[in-house]
């Protein structure tokens, strides 16, 4: 099963989800044991699927890192934290949950963009 960790234990992802942001980004960093890489690709692969076809989604995109980590950085962009909220609550996506390798650890953290002067807007 997977293993959810926050990013900021002072303000992990249960109480992020009670914010009003539209839109919101969750970057989602995953760690694993090497030989459980094929097991995680195919149960991401499974939720992304689901994920898809939630109201509110936008987009993902996985990201592995270089070299021989086996590590991965999942960002997904949703309308609202309200979307994703019941999305990620969604009792079909929680009982997938189970079918992550044990080794799996994910770090879930939800981002707005940020304003600053002559670099981006928010």
């Amino acid at each position: 099963m997977l293993q959810l960790r926050p990013m900021d234990p002072a303000f992990p992802l249960e109480r992020q989800l009670g914010n009003d942001v539209s839109p919101v980004v969750l970057v989602n960093i995953f760690t694993l044991a090497k030989d459980d890489e094929k097991a995680f690709l195919e149960v991401w692969k499974d939720d992304a699927d689901f994920m898809k076809r939630q109201p509110g989604f936008i987009s993902t995109q996985l990201h592995r890192a270089v070299g021989e980590s086996p590590t991965y950085l999942n960002y997904a962009v949703w309308e609202s934290t309200a979307a994703f909220r019941a999305a990620f609550t969604h009792p079909e996506f929680v009982a997938k949950l189970s079918a992550y390798p044990s080794s799996a650890v994910a770090i879930p953290h939800l981002f707005q963009k940020a304003a600053v002067p002559g670099i981006c807007l928010a």
